[in-house]
């Protein structure tokens, strides 16, 4: 079971038998690993409606005839375009060919800019995934809250992907708090050095996990973790 860092906050999973990927955030983004157009996937997993994780949703999912899993109203929107969907919400929780799906709150917005107008997507949220005795949790775009210490006590997190851009979402020293409430044994930091206002120390975040005793990975673009491998 394979996990590739795409860039941003988007990876893509491949299980073996099917092929995830998460906030598809690729041909906009200039520290992209893959085109839109490289990407095979089943199921496309969005944590929220903002264009930086939206990205290439649509064109991804008509290749590849991909199902889109989000939240109900951003579930709509697509649906609105003729793409198979299916809509969820926050706290429900599903199990799917690949493994179980729960969204998890998130503190943040969620919207796309149409024709100047802000377009309501429905809430944000996290991503917590049952794969094949994995437990994988995207926080998706988040601040700092306490109700992370809930999902770390009622789920044994094996890799937490968590953002340390600060400026958007929480930064590098509220990641290393909610990594530990989260008590994940090995964390992935996204979310930065895309744009300025978001460029941070992903290896010096590693550094400061470790007195933690949190295994982290600064992953750069295009690297891959096999999930099989963690300990």
């Amino acid at each position: 079971m394979k996990l590739t860092y795409l860039g941003h906050s988007s990876i893509h999973i491949n299980t073996g038998e099917f092929q995830l990927i998460i906030d598809p955030f690729l041909r906009g983004n200039p520290n992209a690993a893959l085109q839109p157009d490289e990407i095979t996937a089943d199921y496309i997993l969005l944590t929220h409606g903002h264009s930086d994780h939206i990205g290439d949703t649509e064109e991804i999912a008509k290749r590849n005839g991909a199902t889109i899993i989000a939240v109900v109203e951003l579930a709509y929107y697509f649906e609105s375009k003729g793409l198979q969907t299916i809509g969820m919400n926050l706290g429900g929780s599903c199990t799917f060919p690949f493994g179980n799906l729960q969204f998890t709150p998130a503190l943040h917005s969620s919207s796309v800019h149409i024709d100047g107008v802000n377009v309501y997507l429905g809430s944000p949220a996290g991503i917590l995934l049952h794969l094949d005795g994995h437990t994988l949790y995207h926080s998706g775009d988040t601040a700092l809250f306490s109700d992370l210490k809930l999902i770390g006590d009622r789920n044994s997190i094996d890799l937490a992907l968590l953002p340390i851009g600060d400026f958007f979402t929480m930064g590098p020293e509220d990641a290393l708090l909610a990594a530990e409430w989260l008590k994940a044994r090995h964390v992935i930091p996204v979310h930065y050095n895309t744009f300025p206002p978001i460029n941070q120390d992903g290896e010096q975040f590693v550094a400061n996990l470790q007195p933690l005793g949190i295994t982290g990975h600064a992953l750069k673009p295009g690297e891959c973790l096999n999930l099989n491998d963690l300990n």
